[in-house]
């Protein structure tokens, strides 16, 4: 896909990733919607950033505030070429400690919310008949793991719906993007629940020594614009771990194939 003068809206856009992918795609000359709890900080965002911006502040919780949203960036510019759904929280807590609480918060913002926000816009862009659709997992969406039962639990899901999605769509003219972060330098760990549903307020080394998010976004929005389905964006053993656990081109390809043939059609007709 082109970059200069489309419409990219990204969720979860106030920091980290968010932020990242937003310089990321204004560098490139296009348009950039931004999106999350904190307008401040968004304003902050949006005055960095060179070409022209919408700050569309919400929490991705509330149905309303997500729908009035939608139509204002719809509207903005006729239109949204790549819909980012990014946001999202962590968990650093034993299963066994943790209180349900936090499996449903976690749930409900990493999974619930990101496909809400993508059921509002599959049916414009499909309509114009371009566009993508790109998902933050995790590589936790792709290998458990431990003390991140919840957010495992949500990005395997998110990873889920992405893919099913992408058969849905493959004769529609857009495209769908599953990512899975490893270790990027942000606050993700900082702001991570924790058993009882606090923040807990301290990073990873690993993290702390994770991948700038600029050159994460850069391999991200690169491989969007190829095409690439899957797209990995880690290091060393996180990396493998990714690798191993890759979904083969060969099945994507089978099950747009199946769409391709009516499979969608008749199951609807039985």
């Amino acid at each position: 896909m082109t970059t200069r003068g489309q419409v990219a809206w990204i969720t979860g856009a106030s920091s980290g990733i968010g932020a990242a992918l937003a310089r990321g795609w204004a560098s490139r000359g296009g348009h950039v919607i931004l999106s999350g709890r904190d307008e401040a900080r968004l304003a902050e965002v949006a005055g960095s950033l060179t070409g022209e911006t919408l700050v569309l502040p919400f929490d991705v919780r509330d149905d309303a505030a997500l729908a009035d949203a939608t139509a204002k960036a719809l509207a903005w510019k006729g239109g949204v070429d790549l819909a980012v759904a990014n946001a999202g929280i962590s968990q650093r807590s034993m299963a066994l400690e943790t209180d349900m609480r936090v499996y449903r918060e976690i749930i409900e913002v990493d999974l619930i919310a990101q496909i809400a926000f993508a059921q509002g816009l599959i049916g414009p862009m499909s309509k114009r008949g371009s566009g993508a659709l790109a998902f933050i997992s995790s590589i936790a969406g792709k290998v458990g793991v431990p003390m991140r039962t919840a957010y495992s639990a949500a990005k395997f899901g998110l990873s889920g719906y992405a893919d099913a999605l992408r058969g849905e769509l493959s004769q529609s003219g857009l495209t769908v993007h599953a990512i899975y972060p490893g270790s990027i330098r942000t606050d993700v760990s900082r702001n991570a629940l924790t058993a009882d549903g606090s923040a807990r307020g301290r990073s990873d080394k690993v993290i702390d020594e994770g991948i700038d998010p600029d050159v994460a976004a850069t391999e991200m929005l690169d491989a969007i614009a190829a095409g690439t389905r899957e797209i990995i964006v880690a290091q060393g053993g996180e990396k493998a771990m990714g690798e191993a656990r890759r979904t083969p081109d060969a099945l994507f390809d089978q099950v747009a194939g199946m769409v391709a043939a009516g499979y969608m059609e008749r199951m609807k007709g039985e």
